[in-house]
């Protein structure tokens, strides 16, 4: 089965008649541990006297692609990917609001990042451009890694790389793919294994055909070999699955 998706209940940054509202339906939505990882860090931060309130988490293909042309356009003063390259499409991302943590983002970072949250820049400055965003990488950071190794070549960034693999997880269309996206989700799912599957392009070569043997999964139906991928990926990281 694909990575599930979980209906997260929070509060946001839009406000109606003074009160807070909760985040919309539609962007309400993560993967299991990206779920555990809001809930553990709201009750720490309750814990202190902050809060945390999201104006973002999970973004559809249609609303990645309104927010990478409002960048384009200018009215989106941060940078936003095209859809395939943000770890919103896959519920693994949210943005926060850093006026109610209650401490400084330094202090915040101790506590975000054993939950699995983890920052996109390389120091907690507030004020700093997308010093607001945390990600959930859970098992596709191997990919991130694979990539940063220079095993895997087709993609500009490893962070790229690793969005497009947790987008894939959920059963999402990736573009950049076109037609070969079990095949993507394949060699995805091996690289997450710990296998050397090369690149993340949908095409089927000897990597990806080595790296099947030695996970004991045949190649077959590309659905048959990719749920059997699944089924292991589950047993690995049960949090990314549970209910």
């Amino acid at each position: 089965m694909p990575t599930p998706m979980r209906t997260v209940s929070i509060l946001s940054t839009y406000m109606s008649n003074g009160q807070r509202e909760p985040l919309p339906e539609g962007m309400a939505r993560a993967t299991p541990d990206m779920m555990t990882a809001i809930q553990n860090v709201s009750r720490a931060l309750e814990e202190r006297g902050g809060h945390l309130y999201l104006s973002d988490l999970f973004r559809s293909y249609e609303m990645q692609n309104q927010s990478h042309l409002n960048w384009k356009s200018g009215k989106k003063k941060s940078f936003s990917p095209a859809p395939g390259g943000s770890m919103h499409e896959a519920g693994r991302a949210l943005d926060l609001d850093l006026d109610s943590l209650g401490m400084e983002l330094k202090d915040f970072w101790l506590i975000a990042e054993p939950q699995g949250l983890l920052p996109i820049i390389s120091a907690p400055t507030a004020g700093t451009s997308e010093s607001w965003h945390f990600d959930c990488r859970g098992s596709h950071d191997l990919v991130y890694q694979h990539y940063k190794s220079g095993k895997g070549n087709n993609f500009e960034k490893p962070y790229t790389a690793m969005a497009a693999s947790a987008i894939l997880s959920i059963g999402v269309k990736v573009n950049k793919f076109g037609s070969k996206q079990k095949e993507a989700a394949i060699q995805s799912a091996l690289i997450r294994l710990g296998f050397d599957a090369g690149n993340i392009d949908g095409m089927i070569g000897q990597k990806t055909k080595d790296s099947l043997e030695q996970a004991g999964v045949a190649l077959s139906d590309p659905e048959i070999t990719l749920t059997a991928l699944e089924e292991k990926l589950k047993e690995k990281f049960p949090g990314e699955f549970s209910e």
